[in-house]
């Protein structure tokens, strides 16, 4: 299989989808593979990291998908990408469908066979591809929250973990899952309130074994609304596999939110569950609403690219060698992550 690694096209998006020690197991394998000229230099892995272990490098977006069969990316395909993308191509990437509809037209009328990280499913319902990003997500999520809730980024002046004769910060995480399960247990060691929503209730008892400063609820909707109000820091991380997330916080109860509160939506790939979302870039990552302000950005861990490219990569590379292969749809889990083929949709949660 001729397997081809773009340089990733979207806003200061620094990842590479597979390190160089992942492509040299492919290269061992028997496959051809090629990256883009640059494609790892954000990440730190220059080319000749990649030509040491057998990796083509090719000069253009244009020769590298042309060259290739399988492509395997990191984030959604773009205008730049787009152009070159053609019918007999398998791609693989997160794509987040939901949320672009008119990506989705595009895929379709070009043809190919789209696989999304996202839906790659397992049969215990675990989302191995979703997961390591995740976790790194609902990391960065607090970081950068806590650095807006400084009083100089226009926050509340609130230190998360409080002081002697001084109040702890107040975050507010829904949903338990990879992302929020990681967003709460950083707040929690910073020191702060932390009260995590799930419908799980296996997951609401890993929350709360975090430690004795961590609540763990059920979201019933006026229960949300009254601790939302007194957060200092939301954190959004509801998912639903392959659909669009849900709006757990309405735009009522951002508005009864202190001035200088912050929200960070995880879920923006998935269109975000705040009612007050729009997605954002690492360019002009926040905005505010009724003063509250929003950090939606839709790669959150492209901030960290090395750290982010080691995990995908371990994460990603035991499915593409699956893929490189002419029955790879012979395992489930691939098979369920299917998104797009032959010009139709063919995930049940796009339909």
């Amino acid at each position: 299989m001729r397997i081809g690694i773009p340089t990733e096209t979207k806003t200061l998006e620094g990842r590479v989808a597979l390190v160089p020690a992942a492509c040299g197991d492919l290269v061992r394998s028997g496959h051809e593979v090629f990256i883009q000229a640059g494609a790892g230099d954000k990440s730190g892995f220059a080319d000749a990291d990649f030509e040491s272990v057998g990796v083509k490098i090719l000069p253009d977006a244009e020769a590298l998908y042309g060259q290739s069969e399988l492509i395997v990316k990191v984030k959604e395909p773009i205008e730049g990408d787009l152009q070159h993308l053609r019918s007999d191509h398998l791609l693989f990437c997160y794509l987040h469908l939901a949320a672009e509809p008119k990506l989705t037209e595009r895929l379709l009328e070009i043809g190919l066979t789209g696989v999304a990280f996202e839906t790659v499913e397992e049969a215990d319902g675990s989302l191995p591809l979703l997961a390591p990003m995740s976790n790194i997500a609902g990391r960065i999520g607090v970081q950068v929250a806590t650095h807006l809730l400084h009083q100089p980024q226009g926050g509340r002046g609130i230190l998360l973990g409080g002081l002697p004769s001084a109040d702890r910060g107040h975050v507010v995480v829904l949903g338990a899952g990879a992302a929020g399960g990681n967003s709460a247990q950083l707040a929690a060691a910073a020191g702060a309130r932390v009260t995590v929503f799930d419908k799980r209730q296996d997951r609401l008892a890993q929350m709360m074994a975090i430690g004795p400063n961590v609540t763990a609820l059920y979201p019933y909707i006026e229960t949300v609304g009254d601790f939302v109000a007194k957060a200092d820091m939301v954190i959004g991380a509801v998912l639903v596999t392959g659909a669009r997330a849900p709006h757990v916080v309405t735009r009522e109860m951002i508005s009864s939110m202190e001035d200088g509160s912050v929200v960070v939506d995880i879920s923006v790939d998935q269109g975000g569950c705040f009612e007050t979302t729009r997605p954002t870039t690492y360019a002009d990552p926040t905005y505010k609403v009724d003063g509250v302000t929003h950090f939606a950005v839709t790669n959150m861990p492209g901030a960290v690219p090395r750290t982010s490219s080691q995990a995908l990569s371990a994460a990603i590379l035991p499915y593409v060698q699956q893929m490189a292969r002419s029955d790879w749809e012979q395992r489930q889990s691939l098979s369920k992550g299917v998104n797009v083929r032959n010009g139709k949709v063919v995930h049940p949660a796009l339909m």
